[in-house]
């Protein structure tokens, strides 16, 4: 058994199968999850996990190079992405959707913010 980390054996997983250029979107519980990715739901109610969380809890295992978010998000979604992503890529929350069929993994929180939604991008460790 696994000390430390992320311990949800599916989201592990999900993650060890992740390369390089592959999307992962990390949304709430309000994003409409395209039909194509792999999904793992971590909701469980409002709230709970939260967007900050779990971000940071991916963060810590991934090696992200991009990352693009809604430009309608604002207020703490904004300060949270922009304090982590110096080079945050903001497009209309519309694309946002769009670009999130291509994303090879969705990650569901129960975040009941709106707009805290971030399509990140893997990179390499070498």
């Amino acid at each position: 058994m696994k000390k430390a980390g992320i311990l949800n054996r599916h989201l592990a997983g999900a993650l060890a199968e992740l390369g390089h250029g592959d999307g992962v979107l990390v949304c709430d519980a309000g994003m409409p999850v395209p039909a194509g990715p792999r999904v793992v739901d971590l909701a469980f109610r409002a709230g709970v996990p939260s967007f900050a969380e779990v971000l940071d809890g991916l963060l810590a295992e991934l090696v992200v190079e991009g990352a693009t978010a809604a430009e309608e998000m604002g207020g703490a979604n904004r300060v949270l992405l922009e304090g982590r992503f110096p080079r945050l890529s903001l497009v209309p929350h519309e694309r946002l959707k769009e670009l999130s069929a291509d994303a090879r993994l969705v990650v569901r929180t129960g975040e009941a913010r709106p707009y805290a939604n971030v399509l990140l991008q893997c990179g390499v460790f070498f």
